[in-house]
């Protein structure tokens, strides 16, 4: 292994690492623009210069293009080094703006930072400062080409890393441009990177325009609730206003990127319809008369059909601690009925996949983006799991085939890549045994238990896309407590009253079901059908746990207190209901927010299992779950699991 002395500290570091690389392992930052550790080195910004006193190379190098070599000493604190630092930054501001008051990467841009740190701060240059036309890319990026730097880091995204084709880089010299042919909407669903990405502010959130400075914003490490690969990101929010979503680096999870549905999917959270206080029969209460009518109508219940009749239901996205108290508080209700899944299929599918993944074959993005081999079977990644796509894209930049087993051939053209083998009829087909990294991804929603059956007999590994955030926990959960599916349980005839903790359950089941509890935080079918309801708090709300699809465990964290967003609030939260003040905070001492009567699932559950003679429940309980092994309460996330 390499190795040389950045800035009188010895260093070794692996063959092929660059000496910018190099120096991070140190902890000695060197200013830099175009590089990236998901897209490598080009040397165009050419700020990473260093001065290389001694070994094979001599003088100034751009140490992001240079390989680290034995005997090298660096200097990063040369004065020629510096100077050359200097003049870059000075060059770049020739033509850029000088908007930072209303520029909204202002607290976040590295030519902010690194203006300020290398000195600059008069313009010598006299003449006009070239200007650019904006162009519209749609709802969520906003466009500001004047404040390019030519670094490459989107285009090389986009086009290398993505495999988009409807942006690029244009001109010549210095009149090159960074956009689309024609304005019109981004169509990658991974085009919310650039505003990560970019190191300045060309591209923006524009969900979140004007709306805060970094420094404003209420941030917590999250796990991403859409699909079932967690992504890890940093949710943004103020004024109980979720504004956007960040991607935060996981190299085991989703790298250093995240898709545009978790980026963007923020208005379920900030709903003013969302439920917000506990209603019984339409009218609004207090916690502890929801709760107390809750335990009266149970008993009602009992006595009216008798014990066995209710049926408690989680979901695929309840938080584990959650389903975890379900469990518990159906010993004690008595019921026949736990449910984690609606339908039939789905969980007998769920169950079926977490069987076959018992033994640890389970396959990580980062196994994907590193395979030889992948194949797909019946599995429409775009919709299931986004980021999945990404990472089949660079196994086949590194040269793996890709072979494809069902009829989801447009998704050739979603990953921008050849596929070598079209619809093909069964897994046996693919010659998996020559490859010694393969991974099959498959998916619950179209593959049944007898297709997740013929995967035990590959050696690969295996990627199972399920249905939910917390489906692998809830099928853990399942398989430990012997659940059925909901659409079992009412076919059976015996199901009279449900008690839905965060739980979609089709209009059909919910038929003939008379007596209806649900605790949710979105506008659901069953929460407009209960006749009693309990406003739980989003994951934003709230700490908490999800087990993804590989069977890791991971820590998400309250980012907001709950309540309605300042601004929208309705009028029946000023003190003068006539003369709503929609932009203004309310002019009423309170407790609690308004709308901010939210409590998390788990903790609903705890307290009926309280009411219900069981012991008292209290946080962080999970961590002492018998089958949670390794688990990092930082949210990074290293569980495996357990029977």
């Amino acid at each position: 292994m390499p190795k040389l002395t950045i800035d009188h500290i010895p260093v070794e570091v692996p063959p092929g690492t660059s000496v910018l690389e190099a120096a991070k392992t140190a902890g000695i930052w060197i200013p830099h623009f175009c590089y990236h550790p998901a897209l490598g080195s080009v040397g165009a910004c050419r700020l990473c210069a260093v001065k290389l006193l001694d070994g094979p190379v001599k003088g100034i190098q751009m140490s992001c293009m240079l390989p680290a070599q034995d005997g090298m000493v660096v200097s990063t604190t040369d004065p020629e080094a510096l100077k050359m630092r200097s003049l870059v930054i000075e060059w770049l501001m020739m033509n850029h703006p000088h908007d930072c008051p209303v520029c909204d990467e202002g607290g976040e841009c590295l030519l902010q930072d690194y203006t300020v740190a290398g000195g600059h701060g008069i313009r010598r240059f006299e003449g006009k400062k070239r200007t650019h036309v904006n162009q519209d890319l749609g709802p969520h990026i906003q466009h500001e080409m004047n404040r390019c730097i030519q670094c490459y880091r989107c285009v090389r995204f986009y086009q290398e890393y993505a495999g988009g084709s409807d942006f690029g880089v244009m001109g010549s010299a210095r009149r090159v441009y960074y956009g689309r042919f024609q304005e019109g909407t981004l169509e990658s669903p991974f085009s919310g990177n650039l505003v990560d990405i970019c190191p300045t502010g060309v591209f923006t959130d524009k969900t979140a325009r004007f709306r805060a400075r970094y420094w404003d914003y209420e941030m917590a490490p999250s796990v991403c609730p859409h699909c079932s690969l967690g992504c890890n990101t940093v949710p943004a929010a103020r004024y109980r206003e979720l504004l956007k979503t960040m991607a935060r680096e996981n190299p085991a999870v989703n790298g250093h990127f995240i898709c545009d549905r978790g980026r963007f999917s923020n208005a379920a959270v900030n709903d003013p319809a969302r439920p917000r206080v506990p209603l019984v029969d339409g009218e609004e209460v207090s916690w502890a008369a929801a709760l107390d009518a809750t335990m009266l109508r149970i008993e009602e219940f009992m006595e009216l059909y008798g014990p066995g009749r209710l049926a408690l239901i989680g979901s695929p996205r309840l938080p584990l601690e959650g389903s975890v108290l379900l469990a518990r508080l159906a010993g004690l209700i008595g019921t026949e009925y736990l449910c984690y899944f609606a339908g039939r299929d789905e969980g007998e599918r769920v169950a079926a996949a977490v069987s076959l993944l018992a033994d640890g074959r389970t396959a990580s993005m980062a196994d994907v983006r590193k395979a030889d081999c992948v194949v797909i079977l019946e599995s429409d990644l775009r919709d299931e799991g986004p980021m999945m796509l990404l990472a089949v894209r660079q196994a086949w930049r590194s040269g793996a085939p890709v072979f494809l087993v069902g009829k989801h051939a447009p998704l050739a053209q979603a990953l921008a890549v050849s596929i070598e083998a079209i619809e093909l009829s069964i897994i046996e087909e693919v010659p998996l045994a020559i490859f010694e990294r393969a991974v099959v991804i498959c998916g619950t929603r179209n593959n049944p238990p007898a297709a997740t059956e013929s995967l035990a007999h590959t050696d690969a590994k295996i990627a199972y896309l399920f249905p939910g955030p917390n489906a692998f926990g809830a099928g853990l959960l399942m398989k430990e407590h012997g659940a059925v599916a909901l659409a079992e349980a009412v076919a059976s005839g015996r199901v009279k009253g449900i008690i839905a903790v965060e739980a979609d359950i089709p209009e059909a089941l919910l038929a003939g079901v008379p007596f209806v509890v649900a605790a949710d935080w979105l506008p659901t079918e069953t929460v407009r059908r209960a006749q009693i309801v309990l406003p739980t708090a989003a994951w934003v709300e709230t700490d908490g746990t999800y087990v993804t699809f590989e069977g890791r465990a991971q820590r998400f964290r309250k980012v907001m207190a709950s309540g309605l967003p300042i601004r929208g609030l309705p009028a029946r939260y000023h003190a003068s209901p006539d003369k709503p003040a929609p932009l203004h905070p309310p002019r009423v001492h309170r407790s609690v927010s308004p709308g901010g009567e939210l409590r998390p699932a788990w903790r609903f559950v705890a307290e009926l299992i309280e009411r219900c003679g069981g012991d008292a429940v209290t946080e962080p309980f999970v961590g002492r779950w018998e089958r949670l092994r390794g688990l990092d309460p930082e949210g990074e996330g290293v569980m495996l699991w357990e029977f």
